[in-house]
């Protein structure tokens, strides 16, 4: 048995100016025991060399390759490497609040199976980022707290706590990229699994460029956006 709590999975593509930064955050801020998976698309990504200076200094990181590229791939191999109980996806670029992962692991403890990190509840905040990527989430995650009625204002947010046993239990069908992190909420909270929220900070990435494709990736969104309307009227 793993004696480990928390698996920390982290999709990168040449974060190099971002990841070490990132994982000093995360050594700094996560009190629980953990262990960090990199999980990359390419031997040549040049996040790794970085990434592997930390480990040779002792952090628990292990390096996973995607065997398909792409971030949405990425995410689905991390969480079925990972073995610990309790599952994070974050990113690579320091837009995520670590402060909160404490509280998030307790939450986890105390029977939820799923903690989202919430931008748009009170106490929650966004800067930065494009207005209209802004817009669509803030309106797509507000709307369906109250259309579909689930337990969060933000299902667009990959930063979300997961329980291994709700991930083994539900297929996962994203092929697109971050919609993964509604598809998983959704299904989880009209399955009857236990959804709960806590109030982040999301501030937008300071180096590199962020490879999030709105006019790719709206349809992919769009799909579980009606998936859980209808769940909520079809029950």
């Amino acid at each position: 048995m793993n004696s480990i709590a928390l698996g920390i999975i982290i999709p990168v593509y040449n974060e190099a100016e971002n990841i070490g930064r990132t994982l000093t955050a995360i050594e700094d801020l996560v009190k629980t025991p953990h262990r960090l998976y990199i999980v990359y698309d390419f031997d040549e990504d040049n996040t790794l060399p970085v990434a592997r200076e930390f480990s040779q200094k002792g952090m628990d990181l292990q390096f996973v390759k995607n065997p398909v590229k792409g971030v949405v791939s990425a995410i689905k191999t991390g969480l079925r490497r990972a073995e610990e109980e309790y599952l994070l996806v974050t990113m690579a670029d320091l837009s995520d609040d670590y402060a909160v992962v404490d509280g998030m692991c307790r939450l986890m403890s105390e029977g939820y199976d799923v903690v989202c990190g919430s931008r748009y509840m009170k106490g929650g905040k966004q800067t930065g980022g494009p207005l209209l990527k802004r817009s669509l989430s803030r309106l797509a995650g507000v709307s369906l707290k109250y259309l579909a009625g689930l337990p969060t204002y933000d299902s667009t947010n990959s930063f979300k706590l997961y329980r291994k046993s709700l991930l083994d239990s539900i297929e996962i069908e994203s092929d697109g990229g971050f919609e993964i992190g509604m598809e998983i909420v959704v299904k989880a909270h009209f399955s009857g699994f236990k959804v709960t929220e806590v109030p982040c900070l999301w501030t937008d990435r300071q180096e590199g460029k962020s490879r999030f494709k709105v006019a790719r990736w709206a349809p992919k969104y769009l799909k579980w956006y009606l998936y859980a309307i209808r769940s909520r009227f079809h029950r």
